[in-house]
Formats: structure tokens, C-alpha cells, sequence
């Protein structure tokens, strides 16, 4: 799930990405980082384990997910109880197919956009240390 969309075909692009943000209005959206958070729940099965891969408090991880949790008509992670551990966090199915739908929406953008994207690459000025 963690595909990486930064594979572009020529050097100009070599760094280039492409990120979306899709905003369904009255300040619902979702965008690179709560998809992210929702990967990062899947492969830790923690909330402030993924906060702290992406350098957030968990009560800022815990706050996406419950606005995320509110956007969607099911619920995108839900609280998993018992074991040694204490229990942790899931992502639903709804959660894995918002992942895999933002994911396929994004690398069909940026297969669309590579043509637009090297061009803008080649308008920009060398970095810094190839100037030297």
C-alpha cells in the first residue's frame, strides 16, 4: 500500500512528486497525510505508533482519525481491545479502500501530468550544489 509515485522516467523529474488533495467541501478532505497515517495504522496497528512515524503527538494522529471517522459513513479505523499489548488500532475496510482508491487516483494523476511535469522541471534553476 505504501507505493512510492516518485519513479518518473527522466532525470528532470527525478525528485518531482505529485501529491492530491481532494476537498468534498465544509472543510472535509482528505490529502497525503492522513492516506499516509492510515497506511502507517495498517502496518503498526497503532495510532500513536503511526503519529510518531510522522512526527505528531497522538492526539494530533487521533484527531484526523476522528475526523476522518466523521466524514465517512463507516467508520475508516476502529479500536481493537484484548492481547498483551493492550489492543491497538484497525483500519477498516472502508479505510483500505479510501487508501486504494486516493492511491489509484494519484498514480493515474501522475501519469497524466509527467508531460506538464518535465516541463516545469526543465524551467527550474540547477540546485544549489550543481552550480559549482
Amino acid at each position: 500500500m505504501g507505493r512510492t509515485l516518485t519513479k518518473p522516467a527522466t532525470k528532470a523529474t527525478e525528485k518531482t512528486s505529485l501529491h492530491l488533495r481532494i476537498d468534498f467541501g465544509g472543510e472535509r478532505s482528505i490529502g497525503p497525510g492522513k492516506i499516509r497515517l492510515l497506511e502507517l495504522i495498517n502496518e503498526t496497528g497503532s495510532i500513536s505508533a503511526a503519529g510518531r512515524a510522522l512526527e505528531m503527538s497522538y492526539r494530533q494522529a487521533w484527531l484526523l482519525i476522528d475526523e476522518l471517522n466523521k466524514m465517512f459513513r463507516e467508520p475508516v479505523v476502529t479500536a481493537q481491545t484484548g492481547g498483551g499489548g493492550g489492543g491497538g488500532a484497525v483500519v477498516t475496510e472502508t479505510g483500505n479502500d479510501i487508501v486504494r482508491l486516493y492511491r489509484e487516483m494519484e498514480r493515474r494523476a501522475y501519469g497524466a501530468s509527467t508531460p506538464e511535469m518535465r516541463s516545469l522541471a526543465r524551467l527550474l534553476t540547477p540546485p544549489a550544489d550543481k552550480l559549482h
